[in-house]
């Protein structure tokens, strides 16, 4: 992708961004601080000057000239004064008697001058003072006599400018403190910045939007189902196609376990990963799932997993109608070559003249069919099974197989279970063929499958056994999981479906399918009377051959 010319990386935006950030709050904590820094400067330098004014108020030098003024104390106590301003930095030290009068000051015209002020402080004080010597933040105490009363006021004080240049001396101290803070806060700027162009592999703003939208459309447009998740298993992606395969809701599942949007179950399984393999086989009510589960890994730590799901389902019911295309034109086959050699008989009877011979062997084949056919119509009333169970009995023929109808089969017309009975009844049966006849099969004796269906007050019941070797123990109810087969695949056919699809829909119709261990496996249906047949999965009809 090529970067628009003219705009700013997004690493040097980040950059700038906090750079510009950290300026600002640098700025104003600098000046919150410098404000804050001053306020405190003036109260320590008020509260110096009240100590010292407290200092020259108990100096008894002080309070005996004042209290007994001589010719010579003004002089002594301007010399005090003028020691203490030098001692403290101050920039003046006033002593006033209780007339006002100034005695010392650091203007000498304004020494034996009285005060402006017309009342004098009786406690201690601390203020800013608008007199004589300009702005100042200033102390006062009274002065108290040798009598312990109050005598005059001793004035202590330091102009706002001279602070203001001790302020001002400190202020290069902490811009360096705070500089060095900004200098610390733009290099983690930096490396964020870069840390975050590394984690975006260098892309821009309106690049990873452009790749968002584009991620969502070939996710949300594609027709195979696409489920991600994170480290802890939790679902963070669902696309379109996997909602309607599972039938999620529009805005449900994502931030959740599967736990919460997925029954107990094989599909479950798989998708979290219980179950693993590639191209696993999940039926569900509506579909016939091909589920793979890839793991995700970065930089050799995982990261979650990706599931795809392709629906199979109009392609399996293509494949298994194939099947039975084939499975019928093999009989037709078997059928052309029985016909054949039947046709050499009768023609090699007549060559020979034995046209009575003849006869009867043609009487014999048409009767031993027919009986059988009329034997079947006599039992079964819907003529759909009479066809499947006719056209099995031909594949019997071929595979030499045994096709056997009990004495107590007997159905009435049902229609409601015409279909349903068509389905369950042609995958028993296909799978008794290949466990008596299929390849790898050596029993040692002719294979031989016995059918009932019987119709009474409770339902309908179907069975179907076979003398093959049967079903191995502990695997009575396995055999009907999604893919579980003991045959080989044959050619594009997948196997280990039919039972699955025969135990999905006696379910949904409320019945129940059981099966025998050991020799001779027995297959037993009971579908209850007074349930509403629904189409059977995947549109299967009779005949299907899956295992």
């Amino acid at each position: 992708m090529r970067r628009v010319l003219g705009r700013r990386k997004l690493s040097t935006q980040i950059f700038a961004s906090q750079v510009s950030i950290l300026l600002a709050v640098v700025l104003v904590g600098f000046g919150l601080f410098a404000r804050e820094e001053r306020h405190q400067l003036d109260r320590q330098y008020m509260d110096q000057a009240l100590q010292v004014a407290q200092t020259v108020a108990d100096t008894p030098e002080v309070k005996t000239c004042i209290e007994f003024p001589s010719p010579d104390c003004d002089g002594k106590l301007q010399a005090i004064a003028d020691t203490i301003e030098r001692d403290t930095d101050s920039d003046y030290v006033v002593i006033v008697d209780e007339n006002r009068v100034r005695h010392t000051h650091p203007k000498p015209e304004l020494r034996g001058r009285p005060l402006e002020e017309t009342v004098l402080v009786t406690k201690p004080d601390v203020r800013f003072d608008s007199g004589s010597v300009g702005e100042s933040v200033n102390g006062r105490v009274p002065l108290i006599g040798p009598l312990g009363v109050p005598i005059g006021e001793v004035s202590v004080g330091r102009t706002v400018t001279s602070v203001a240049g001790v302020f001002t001396g400190q202020l290069p101290v902490y811009a360096a403190w705070f500089a060095v803070a900004l200098a610390v806060g733009a290099a983690a700027s930096y490396v964020l910045a870069r840390r975050l162009k590394k984690r975006t592999f260098g892309l821009e703003l309106d690049e990873i939007a452009k790749l968002l939208q584009e991620r969502e459309a070939v996710l949300h447009g594609i027709r195979e189902g696409m489920i991600a998740f994170d480290r802890a298993g939790r679902v963070t992606m669902v696309n379109d196609e996997a909602r309607r395969l599972l039938g999620l809701p529009l805005f449900g599942g994502v931030g959740g376990h599967l736990a919460d949007v997925l029954p107990p179950g094989r599909l479950r399984d798989v998708l979290s990963g219980e179950i693993e393999g590639q191209d696993q086989v999940v039926l569900t009510d509506d579909h016939y799932l091909t589920v793979n589960r890839m793991p995700v890994t970065l930089a050799g730590r995982p990261h979650g997993a990706v599931v795809t799901l392709r629906d199979r389902t109009e392609l399996s019911g293509l494949l298994r109608e194939l099947d039975s295309v084939n499975s019928l034109t093999d009989a037709l086959r078997a059928q052309q070559h029985e016909f054949s050699n039947r046709m050499h008989t009768v023609a090699g009877l007549l060559e020979l003249g034995e046209t009575e011979e003849a006869l009867q062997y043609l009487t014999d084949l048409s009767g031993a069919e027919a009986a059988f056919a009329e034997s079947v119509r006599a039992r079964i009333a819907p003529s759909v099974l009479v066809g499947l169970i006719l056209a099995k009995a031909a594949v019997a023929g071929e595979r030499g197989v045994e096709l056997e109808l009990t004495e107590d089969t007997w159905l009435g017309d049902t229609p409601d279970k015409v279909q349903a009975l068509t389905t369950i009844l042609g995958n028993l049966i296909d799978n008794a063929f290949d466990a008596v006849s299929g390849p790898g099969v050596d029993t040692g004796k002719p294979g031989r499958v016995l059918v009932a269906i019987v119709e009474d007050d409770d339902g309908v019941t179907v069975r179907v056994a076979d003398n093959g070797p049967g079903i191995p123990a502990g695997a009575a109810e396995t055999i009907f999981t999604d893919g579980y087969t003991t045959k080989p695949a044959t050619g594009s056919l997948r196997r280990g479906l039919g039972l699955a699809l025969v135990h999905r829909l006696v379910q949904r119709l409320g019945g129940t399918i059981t099966a025998t261990e050991g020799p001779g496996a027995v297959f037993t249906v009971h579908l209850p009377k007074a349930i509403a047949v629904r189409r059977a999965l995947l549109g299967t009809g009779g005949g299907t051959r899956t295992r």
